[in-house]
């Protein structure tokens, strides 16, 4: 009886100590994960207004892609996902600190230069079937199925559809039809 005792309690005391930490834990990344705590910090709140306004909140779906969505790539990987966050997360608190005045321009490219499709690709699915819109349903599928030596990211032309400075809620229902760079 004495041999089981002691390994019993080891593993109570071990899933004792461990629930409430694991459940810190997700809090903490769920509470981290929201766009009003990344525009609690003042370098993020110019993106947060303008991202706010843009289609990417206000659209005829009813449809919000937060922060994470587009700044951290798909959580496949649970680990590399918590990895990614926490990295962004202290390098942004390291700046904030000690770096220098925060320049939107250089952040801005800087952010949307790592960016690669898949992260649009995880809310924009069914770019191959858009009825009416012939040339963007090709356009889509020259970036989905590139030719080699001719890839495309989908920043390369929808790159000025969040985190503009508009002073207006610009809803998808009241607007012209988008037509890209080159028309």
């Amino acid at each position: 009886m004495k041999r089981y005792l002691v390994p019993a309690l080891l593993v109570v005391g071990g899933v004792v100590l461990a629930f409430p930490l694991f459940s810190m834990t997700y809090y903490t990344m769920v509470r981290t994960s929201t766009p009003g705590f990344c525009a609690s910090c003042h370098e993020i709140e110019f993106a947060y207004n303008t991202w706010r306004t843009s289609s990417h909140v206000n659209n005829g779906q009813g449809l919000v892609a937060d922060c994470m969505d587009c700044h951290i790539a798909a959580p496949q990987d649970t680990l590399s996902f918590f990895y990614t966050k926490t990295f962004h997360g202290i390098k942004d608190i390291v700046i904030h600190f000690l770096g220098s005045e925060y320049d939107h321009a250089k952040s801005r490219a800087s952010a949307t230069a790592g960016m690669k499709n898949e992260q649009c690709l995880k809310c924009h699915r069914n770019l191959l079937h858009i009825p009416n819109q012939r040339g963007a349903m090709l356009a889509h599928r020259t970036v989905l199925y590139p030719r080699p030596g001719y890839e495309k990211n989908c920043l390369d032309c929808h790159r000025d559809l969040v985190h503009n400075s508009k002073p207006y809620y610009g809803y998808k229902q009241y607007q012209a039809p988008y037509r890209g760079l080159g028309s």
